[in-house]
């Protein structure tokens, strides 16, 4: 365990800015959800529910109430992004109803990723001081999501307008979401 020696709330909230944007699994999982977005409603609902679901986790976990191994995680996680991708390809680019419900049950596992990582640096170890890195943390996801929606959202939103873009990028990039996925769960399961 590496303990992070006396950080503060900004380091705690840098450290989630830079989980998020070298996190590539979370990324893509991330993609795959803004890539079959057409409403403002439907996005608000989605990042929602994926925050909700992700805080809670990562806060039962960082106070160690609930415990979900990495080896049980890392995995969970790749098969998040694969589902995502091969849903985009199942409903052809179309948002899938109801993935709110799915978006938040997948949140709560991306929670115990994230809080692997505040585990590994000690946070909770000895009970105290748990609050300020973990909002920081959260904060630091949060604004990093935020950040990679603006980039990318405007940019789907704008491609939309022609209908190549649907038909043949979509499941392009949805199946490409899907294959990393695939990658990433036998490399976390098989190949270990």
């Amino acid at each position: 365990m590496l303990l992070m020696p006396a950080a503060s709330f900004p380091d705690f909230f840098k450290l989630g800015l830079e989980h998020i944007f070298t996190g590539y699994d979370h990324l893509f999982f991330l993609f795959g959800l803004l890539l079959v977005c057409t409403r403002w409603r439907e996005l608000l609902l989605i990042v929602t529910c994926f925050t909700i679901g992700h805080s809670l986790t990562l806060a039962l976990a960082t106070l160690n109430l609930v415990n979900l191994p990495p080896r049980l995680t890392e995995p969970t996680i790749a098969f998040t992004i694969l589902f995502v991708g091969a849903e985009n390809i199942w409903r052809r680019g179309e948002p899938p109803r109801g993935r709110w419900t799915v978006t938040l049950l997948f949140g709560l596992v991306h929670g115990f990723g994230f809080a692997n990582v505040l585990r590994e640096l000690g946070v909770g170890a000895d009970g105290r001081g748990i609050a300020g890195p973990l909002l920081g943390f959260n904060l630091g996801v949060e604004t990093g999501q935020l950040v990679f929606a603006a980039l990318v959202l405007p940019l789907f939103w704008w491609l939309r307008h022609n209908p190549v873009f649907a038909r043949r990028w979509v499941p392009g990039l949805s199946l490409f979401i899907a294959m990393a996925g695939l990658f990433w769960l036998i490399d976390r399961t098989i190949m270990v």
